[in-house]
């Protein structure tokens, strides 16, 4: 049976000429997981892509499109506001003096 010193170089020389990493301890290194082929750029080609109405419409304001969801919203707001329930309004200027504890 040979020496475990020369299998330890035999394993060395190995993993030298096909490049693999020489783990005598066998630690977990997470190499299988770098090895694989990434999944994002087939995911992102799965899923067809959305369509933004805002940017089309800033793109070619010539085309008058309608957001009709924004109008709808722009009009829920100002409804809400003019019975009193719309968002309080912002101070303008910051209080100086704060309560300390």
């Amino acid at each position: 049976m040979a020496a475990p010193s020369r299998l330890t170089a035999l394993k060395k020389l190995q993993c030298g000429i096909f490049q693999t990493t020489y783990n005598p301890h066998n630690v977990r290194t997470g190499a299988k997981y770098l090895r694989a082929r990434l999944r994002g750029p087939s995911m992102m080609a799965y899923y067809p892509p959305t369509i933004n109405i805002a940017k089309i419409m800033r793109q070619y304001p010539e085309l008058e499109i309608v957001n009709e969801p924004e109008v709808t919203r722009l009009q829920d707001v100002a409804d809400k506001k003019r019975r009193g329930k719309g968002a309080p309004k912002k101070k303008k200027e910051k209080v100086k003096d704060k309560k300390k504890k």
